[in-house]
């Protein structure tokens, strides 16, 4: 009999229970100094079999790019099989002298089957911000000077 239960523990295949961690907009436009806000919608498989907790995070970006994490706290504790939530997961703050250019980095959710694990359970890499010049305040009053002038003369052809 023991080795009947052995047999038929060691023949079902072993499962984790996960979730899918997916990014609205994982690659996103910024001017120096801004911040941009990072959309995830986190899913828990039907396939769970039980509530996974998400517990904590862990993430990088380049340097001189901050995370805020914050908005991670607003998740819910634990999701149940086919659970679903959608929500800003963290935001990047781009300081004021930051070079133009792509920045690299990751975002990892921590949790498990309890409220005290810490296991990767899902992860986004690489998430991207690029940073543009910004606009200088004499080019956007020559374009908006070039606007009106094309208003007006659309306007003196329709009279």
């Amino acid at each position: 009999m023991l080795v009947l239960t052995a047999a038929l523990l060691l023949s079902v295949p072993a499962s984790a229970d996960s979730i899918t961690l997916t990014l609205a907009n994982p690659v996103q436009t910024s001017y120096a100094p801004g911040t941009v806000s990072f959309i995830a919608t986190v899913t828990a498989p039907n396939t769970n079999a039980a509530d996974i907790f998400l517990n904590g995070d862990s993430f990088n970006v380049d340097s001189p790019l901050t995370v805020d994490d914050s908005g991670f706290l607003g998740f819910p504790l634990s999701l149940s099989p086919g659970g679903t939530y959608t929500g800003v997961l963290f935001t990047v703050d781009v300081p004021v002298a930051t070079a133009n250019g792509s920045y690299f980095g990751y975002f990892q959710i921590l949790g498990g089957s309890d409220g005290n694990a810490q296991n990767p359970i899902s992860n986004v890499a690489p998430f991207e911000v690029d940073v543009v010049p910004t606009p200088e305040p004499a080019s956007l009053m020559l374009l908006g000077t070039g606007v009106l002038g094309l208003f007006g003369v659309a306007r003196r052809k329709l009279l």
